[in-house]
């Protein structure tokens, strides 16, 4: 069998970084033009002359106009971080060292990007509707690799107890987000999953 040289193992790493750059960029383009336009009345022939691509090539990478939206490539970079933390912690640690991990790693002009996702989302019905679909995706990944770390059932009770209390705060942030273009999105998610993790503490007025 033939030895990979170094060139080879590389290779696969780079095109699969070129892929996201061009993921990235025709997300951006259209999040800039369904915000100057309007989602409706923006089509993906104009996204892909922004983008400098053929529509075909839009579709290969969002087969359809919502996925322009609705999808990130975040969830496989989280769950490689929390794969990754040592022993000896708790779901809820692992979960806040795996967000700062991939959150540390976003540009603000990712970010930026981001945001205007989720406002778009909250703003159009049909975005909001076929958001539905990927915020579940979202809520059974953070079940199955908590199953997965403490070696039970995606159905254990406790297991789905956890998965809907952390979705349900980072949800609350995400939304909050939408309305605060200020906000430290990584040091609140950090902050709101502490309190969780403190057991939801209301504190003295």
């Amino acid at each position: 069998m033939r030895q990979l040289s170094e060139d080879d193992r590389t290779v696969p790493g780079l095109r699969e970084r070129k892929k996201a750059k061009t993921r990235a960029a025709l997300q951006a383009h259209a999040v800039r033009l369904f915000r100057e336009q309007g989602y409706d009345a923006t089509t993906v022939e104009q996204i892909a002359e922004a983008a400098e691509v053929s529509p075909s090539t839009v579709f290969r990478y969002y087969p359809t106009k919502e996925d322009l939206v609705i999808s990130d490539d975040y969830d496989p970079l989280l769950i490689e971080a929390f794969r990754s933390q040592p022993p000896g912690l708790s779901p809820i640690q692992m979960l806040r060292n795996a967000l700062r991990t991939t959150l540390s790693d976003v540009s603000s002009i990712e970010l930026t990007v981001q945001r205007e996702r989720v406002m778009l989302v909250m703003s159009v019905p049909a975005l909001w509707g076929a958001s539905l679909d990927n915020l579940s995706e979202t809520l059974r990944m953070l079940i199955d690799m908590t199953a997965e770390r403490e070696g039970r059932a995606p159905g254990d009770a406790e297991v789905r107890t956890f998965g809907g209390a952390v979705f349900g705060v980072m949800l609350e942030v995400m939304f909050r987000w939408a309305r605060e273009p200020d906000m430290d999105l990584p040091a609140e998610v950090d902050r709101a999953l502490a309190h969780l993790e403190a057991g939801l503490p209301f504190t003295p007025r």
